[in-house]
């Protein structure tokens, strides 16, 4: 069995910064990890096809976290979906997510669907994270710095 979250931010930004957000290998380092772990990515393709692979590192334990997958949807703007593997044989199957990219009167409307969550992860415990990580986003792409 496996679950699924659904999430739906409105950010004060462009549609353009959020591309650039899970699109620039630093920009989602910054951002993707939940609070108390810090991120890498070390290989990111955004194209349909192309791969990326990366590790979250609890700062705790500075135990890591390592995954990867491909892209199964490329527009620019608009839309990326990729998939997502865990390196750890216990976190066993594929999530896909797929983010919607929408502008609307005050900024931009997103639209996030995260499936295929392995079972031993609680889906409040991925919602939790997702709002974490979604928190940061918005601290990387509402601030408009001139120059």
């Amino acid at each position: 069995m496996t679950g699924t979250v659904q999430l739906h931010p409105v950010l004060t930004s462009t549609p353009e910064k959020i591309w650039r957000a899970f699109t620039q290998p630093q920009a989602f380092a910054r951002w993707l990890p939940p609070n108390g772990f810090t991120g890498h990515i070390s290989e990111l393709d955004a194209k349909v096809g192309g791969r990326w692979r990366g590790y979250f590192t609890n700062f705790t334990t500075c135990s890591e976290i390592h995954f990867g997958g491909e892209y199964v949807e490329v527009r620019e703007n608009e839309c990326i979906a990729y998939t997502a593997r865990f390196d750890d044989p216990n976190l066993p199957g594929e999530m896909t997510t797929r983010v919607l990219i929408n502008k609307v009167s005050v900024g931009v409307e997103i639209r996030i669907t995260q499936s295929g969550i392995p079972a031993m992860i609680p889906t409040e415990a991925c919602y939790l994270g997702w709002q974490e990580s979604l928190q940061h986003l918005a601290r990387l792409v509402e601030p408009h710095i001139p120059g």
